[in-house]
């Protein structure tokens, strides 16, 4: 922290910080080492520290650059630097021969100007080939070490996408064989249910019991195709948005006094919030059926805004002790809430006077996600249905 200016390392003031560094402490090593043994070493080893930025683009420019300071006597302390930018940045097979270049530049000078014995030819190689290996190895050892930590990374990232899907196969084969279950436990009380109900129609003479047996056979039979169908046995479900009136009258045969309504022209949904869509009245009304026994219920479908669609029941008190129910939406509240948002909607549900109200806004199409349910006080501002709106929606789709 300098001047409250807090100088992040990869920033552009700590890269320019390494360039200085990096060019100007071996001018000061030439420096050190000045005069050298020719006139212009003192010359040549600062023009090889002012060249080292060419290691930037062209590593071996840089070493280039330094091979007259190498020459002159003061160039090692350019070139380490550029070789270990070569080293890091090139292949072991392609810094031969830039390491034969620079111990020829370091030796040659040294036998032409002394006299030495075969002992010290040998030092003075062996000198000068570590001098320019020691750097040019070190950088290769680096880019080794770094793509070797790829790698790790790499690998570590496909260990845990294996786990992730490992572990999503096991939840998926769990719920398959949940789903088996429920179905030929639940699948067995319903036909039971069915075929009870059909004995029941076709041996009683009474002609209400008659009727309400056949609305049971048909309740039974169709709680048994969801539940195929949300176990994924059997096609996609076709309940949708245009389903809604069939919905209402069953929901009203089953001695619900509904009101039914829509706002503007009913339009085609995708999948996913189309279903939607028929679950949450689905679901309202059978709460209403359960908790509210005898109330008025109004369902309203706003279909005016050109990127959502806005669903909303709402209940009064009840009127009657509460005796038996109307079918089920087979997930509660919170199941509905998880499905709305599953389509990038928001369903809200709250008390509304006496009474009970849920309201869904969902898009047109399918989206991520971003919001779940909430409690929310729904008790003023809300329209209420208009029957003479009903026209808007198809009379006759499979309903629930």
């Amino acid at each position: 922290m300098a001047r409250g200016v807090l100088v992040r390392r990869g920033g552009p003031a700590w890269r320019l910080g390494v360039e200085l560094l990096a060019v100007g402490l071996p001018a000061v090593f030439v420096l050190l080492g000045a005069p050298g043994p020719y006139e212009w070493s003192v010359a040549a080893g600062l023009v090889g520290c002012a060249l080292l930025p060419l290691r930037h683009v062209r590593p071996w420019l840089a070493v280039v650059g330094s091979l007259g300071a190498i020459w002159g006597g003061l160039g090692w302390p350019a070139q380490i630097v550029a070789l270990f930018v070569l080293g890091r940045r090139t292949r072991l097979a392609a810094t031969v021969p830039w390491l034969v270049a620079v111990v020829s530049a370091a030796v040659v000078p040294v036998l032409q100007r002394e006299a030495l014995s075969w002992q010290s030819v040998i030092l003075t190689i062996v000198f000068a080939v570590l001098s320019a290996g020691s750097p040019l190895g070190f950088g290769l050892l680096t880019a080794t070490r770094e793509r070797l930590t790829t790698s790790l990374r790499e690998l570590e990232d496909a260990r845990e996408a294996t786990v992730a899907a490992r572990e999503s196969a096991a939840r998926a084969e769990e719920r398959a064989r949940i789903g088996r279950e429920v179905h030929d436990a639940v699948g067995h009380h319903a036909t039971l249910i069915a075929v009870g109900a059909a004995a029941l129609s076709a041996s009683t003479e009474e002609q209400r019991t008659r009727d309400a047996a056949d609305v049971l056979r048909t309740h039974a039979k169709e709680a048994l195709a969801e539940m195929r169908s949300a176990l994924g046995l059997v096609g996609p479900a076709s309940a949708g948005a245009a389903g809604l009136g069939e919905l209402v009258d069953r929901a009203r045969e089953a001695g619900l006094d509904v009101a039914f309504g829509a706002l503007g022209t009913a339009r085609t949904l995708p999948p996913a919030p189309d279903q939607a869509v028929y679950r949450v009245v689905q679901e309202a009304l059978t709460n209403a059926a359960r908790h509210s026994p005898g109330s008025t219920v109004r369902v309203e479908v706003d279909w005016r805004a050109s990127d959502r669609i806005r669903v909303e029941v709402g209940n009064g008190p009840a009127r009657r002790p509460v005796r038996g129910t109307f079918g089920t939406g087979g997930a509660g509240l919170a199941g509905l809430a998880e499905r709305v948002r599953a389509v990038g909607g928001e369903l809200t549900s709250g008390p509304d006077g006496d009474g009970f109200r849920v309201c869904a806004v969902l898009p047109r199409a399918p989206e991520t996600p971003p919001t779940g349910l909430r409690r929310v006080d729904a008790a003023a501002g809300q329209p209420v249905a208009r029957e003479a709106d009903t026209a808007a929606l198809p009379d006759t789709v499979p309903g629930s």
